[in-house]
This record gives structure tokens, C-alpha cells and sequence, in this order.
């Protein structure tokens, strides 16, 4: 088993890493692989709905969303973190996760379905909740289980030297960290003792006028 952290934020070594970091070691200590993959800080395009990715199989930008979505499917669970910026998740990272789900659910890689999922938020004092809410619907849409932690998954912080001394952010990191790897586990046994993934069905798109 193994499971990817995504660092959405500008700085690689930040606050946001420095939580990541917490859930990751924990996770290794109840025998889960970790990866970390970065964003990096170039700009990064929005999805522009051109629907490349359904002929392409990938996004019609040639980034690192293209490089997630490579890699993506050897991992059975995915930690998400952003910084907060301006009440909200950054820019980068949000524009990040529209395309990689979007360009996986129309390219037909099905490769986040149902595996677990968690987001971890770092600000210095505010907008964690509405952060932790606006990643959650990305989640919930591609039918990741949402793994929760004892209290929301946040830490707080200016700089990793602060996020360091929140003792309840990086208690709540580790609950998180042992609480992926039980479910996990549980999905592991389950599917080896016979126990098939639910059946799908084509999908159905309608609107509001028809």
C-alpha cells in the first residue's frame, strides 16, 4: 500500500509541508508507503473546458498535471495539502485539481476511484474551514472516501518552525495518518476475501431545462 502527498503550495519545504511531513511519518510507521509530489511554484494554467483530454487521455497543457496523472494510478490513497490564501485554497493548486480530475474523469483513467482521500490546510490564523470544505467537494465528486481526522485537518503557522510547536495541528496530522492506513487495511482485506467493487453504471448528464 501506498499512499502519494500532494504539497499545493508554492513553497516546497513550507508550513504545508511541514504537516504533510507529520501524516507521512505516521503513515510509515504503520507500514504505508509514502511519495511526496510538489506543484512547484511556475504558473500554472485553468482548465479551459476545451475537452482535449477526452481524445488525449491526458490535459491539453503538457505540466505537472500531466505528471500526476502518469503516476496516479499506483497509489491507493492521495493527502492533499494547500496553504491558505485569501480565505480560500491558492490559486496554483486550485487550478491543479481541476484539471487533474477533470482531465482523469473525461480521459477515462478512473484512477482516484474510490481510494482515499484526506486535505490538510495550513494558514497562519484564518479560512482553514472554508479551504478544508472547498477540497473536500473535489473528493466527494470523484468518489474518494473522505478521511477524516479527530478535529478538522489543519495546522497553524507563519512559518514550519510554528507549524512545529502547534502540538494539537500535528496530533490531529498523526490521527489522520494512522486513520488512512486502517482504512487502507480494511480495504485490503476486503477485497482479498471477496469482496467486489461496487458496480458501475454509464454516466448520465442532464441540466436544468432538459
Amino acid at each position: 500500500m501506498k499512499v502519494l502527498l500532494v504539497n499545493g503550495s508554492p513553497h516546497e519545504k513550507g508550513c504545508t509541508y511541514t504537516a504533510l511531513s507529520e501524516v507521512a511519518k505516521t503513515l510509515q510507521e504503520e507500514n504505508v508507503g509514502t511519495d511526496f509530489f510538489w506543484i512547484r511554484n511556475k504558473a500554472l494554467n485553468g482548465c479551459l473546458g476545451c475537452h482535449k483530454c477526452v481524445q488525449l487521455h491526458k490535459c491539453v497543457f503538457d505540466d505537472r498535471v500531466n505528471e500526476l496523472l502518469e503516476i496516479a494510478g499506483k497509489y491507493d490513497g492521495f493527502i492533499f495539502g494547500s496553504p491558505v490564501h485569501w480565505a480560500a485554497a491558492g490559486g496554483a493548486v486550485t487550478s491543479f485539481l481541476d484539471r487533474v480530475f477533470y482531465a482523469d474523469f473525461c480521459g477515462g483513467r478512473n484512477s482516484f476511484y474510490l481510494k482515499p482521500a484526506a486535505a490538510v490546510i495550513s494558514a497562519r490564523r484564518a479560512g482553514t474551514t472554508a479551504t478544508y470544505d472547498q477540497l473536500n467537494k473535489y473528493f466527494g465528486l470523484m468518489q474518494m472516501p473522505i478521511v477524516s481526522s479527530r478535529y478538522w485537518n489543519m495546522v497553524h503557522g507563519a512559518k514550519p518552525e510554528d507549524v512545529q510547536q502547534d502540538i494539537e495541528g500535528l496530533q490531529v496530522m498523526r490521527i489522520l495518518g494512522r486513520n488512512m492506513a486502517f482504512f487502507l487495511k480494511c480495504k485490503e482485506v476486503g477485497l482479498k476475501n471477496g469482496v467486489a467493487l461496487p458496480e458501475q453504471e454509464e454516466t448520465t448528464f442532464t441540466n436544468f431545462i432538459r
